[in-house]
């Protein structure tokens, strides 16, 4: 069975998938089509179930819960960090409120963490990769980073307003969840049980054979040196990702709890994963 595979092109990514891409885990009958998109397409693609299985961004879920179950791992989760707005100068969160902040899709789980924090504030939309440029220019006053942009603001000059892994833990006392790992539903319960072991098996993998699937991460990291994408693959490649434990699912079920409260998505969200 064909199985397309989709992911950002990002070494934390790369990391979970690198023992699949080398053969290192047994397919399971599968043939696998690695698709590196950013995380605003892979969203949007998932309203369509374009693809078999795909990393999403949580805040994504709800729109899809029909067509796609959530895997038990591939969860991007951090505890005390992840989102971070940035701005030329110090501001308050008060400052945030009044200011536009370019974000990187309405669909990801920042912008929602972020509405969570904020309540409603003026934004626009940019690819997440010229959002750091988008500040810095002075063509947006403030900025949303995910990815490696959280661990290179401050040598663009650029100052923390908020980090919203550490608002989220002050608020609730559990790591944040960000990006999840879905597959479709009409795939069938037997694949759908045996593609959900191939790929835990493979982030299970690189964590076992960290360097060489730093090796492999490190082709993705646009630009990171070593140390940086070491730290980034460390920041959201963890226990939690190979499964999310009774922590992890209860961090979950807070955040789609507290957008819904918040008429973030169109109805009620069942959680359902994979068994």
């Amino acid at each position: 069975m064909r199985i397309r595979l989709g992911h950002s092109p990002d070494p934390d990514d790369a990391f979970m998938f690198w023992a699949l891409a080398a053969g290192r885990v047994d397919a399971r009958g599968f043939e696998f089509e690695h698709v590196l998109k950013d995380i605003q397409t892979l969203n949007e693609w998932a309203l369509e179930g374009r693809l078999e299985t795909t990393a999403i961004s949580l805040h994504a879920y709800p729109s899809v819960q029909d067509r796609y179950a959530l895997l038990p791992h591939g969860a991007s989760m951090g505890r005390g960090y992840g989102p971070i707005v940035v701005a030329r100068e110090a501001l308050t969160l008060d400052d945030l409120r009044d200011r536009e902040i370019a974000i990187p899709g309405r669909l990801t789980t920042a912008f929602l963490v972020l509405r969570l924090c904020l309540g409603d504030f003026a934004y626009r939309e940019a690819p997440f990769d010229r959002i750091l440029e988008e500040v810095k220019s002075g063509r947006a006053d403030a900025g949303l980073l995910i990815h490696e942009g959280q661990l290179t603001y401050e040598s663009e000059g650029l100052a923390k307003v908020v980090d919203l892994g550490e608002w989220w833990l002050l608020e609730t006392g559990l790591p944040l969840p960000l990006g999840v790992n879905v597959a479709r539903r009409d795939l069938g319960s037997d694949a759908l049980r045996r593609l959900s072991a191939v790929l835990g098996e493979s982030i299970r993998a690189g964590l076992d054979n960290r360097d060489e699937a730093l090796r492999y991460a490190l082709e993705f990291g646009r630009g990171l040196d070593a140390p940086l994408a070491d730290r980034f693959v460390g920041m959201y490649v963890n226990e939690l990702t190979c499964d999310y434990g009774d922590e992890g699912r209860q961090a979950v079920r807070e955040l789609l709890a507290r957008g819904e409260a918040a008429g973030a998505f169109t109805g009620p969200v069942a959680v359902d994963f994979v068994a």
